[in-house]
């Protein structure tokens, strides 16, 4: 099969299955079908219905999107990744930021500079059990990632290349998935660059790169 073919909710959320651990848990409203047949021979032949927990995805899921600027060309793709993580995992949390990580997210990006959430809130309040996955373009100026006052939209005391390594240094499990084409990567000092800070845990928004990005996060 085309691992490049363009991809769609439905083939997003058959590779994110890779990421998945399993628990029953809560009132027992699902048939023991097994249970139910072994019960019932013991039982003499007599209908013994026994039930057990629903199967939950237990996997923990952080998600940090880029939002805005050059992000703009990739909104449909990203909408089809946010929907297909939301109806896979359970346990989903998600933020946004513009061009790279600084001191602050935000849930609502009208409201992004008014209503924001501290990152190390974030950092302290989700444990190091979820797994994290960044979603951006990686596409900015250098001075964005290396410099305090680099960001575009407000002064950042510390570099933004200090706040991805102190969240790295919380979430083992991270990977950074990028939609522009892989081609594109090596002519972009800005996407070697967060690759180099991502410990090359950066892959493709394709099939392919969803794959290897949910291998990754499953180690």
């Amino acid at each position: 099969m085309d691992d490049q073919v363009e991809i769609g909710t439905r083939n997003i959320k058959m590779a994110l299955r890779r990421l998945r651990s399993f628990a029953r848990d809560g009132a027992a409203t699902e048939l023991d079908l097994s249970g139910t047949i072994n019960s019932t021979a013991r039982n003499a032949g007599l209908l013994d219905i026994k039930m057990m927990p629903e199967r939950h995805n237990t996997v923990k899921v952080l998600i940090l999107f880029d939002i805005g600027g050059s992000m703009d060309y990739h909104v449909e793709i990203c909408e089809k990744l946010f929907s297909a993580v939301r109806s896979e995992f359970k346990h989903l949390e998600f933020f946004y930021f513009h061009n790279f990580i600084y001191e602050r997210l935000w849930k609502n990006n009208i409201r992004r500079h008014v209503d924001t959430v501290l990152t190390w809130d974030v950092l302290h309040t989700y444990s190091p059990d979820y797994k994290l996955i960044f979603v951006g373009d990686a596409t900015m100026g250098p001075y964005e990632i290396s410099y305090p006052g680099g960001s575009v939209e407000h002064w950042n005391e510390e570099s933004g290349s200090v706040w991805l390594n102190r969240v790295l240094d919380v979430y083992n499990h991270s990977i950074w998935l990028n939609p522009v084409p892989h081609d594109y990567w090596d002519r972009t000092p800005t996407i070697k660059e967060v690759k180099r800070i991502m410990r090359n845990r950066m892959y493709p928004l394709t099939l392919e790169g969803l794959d290897q990005g949910m291998r990754e996060l499953s180690h």
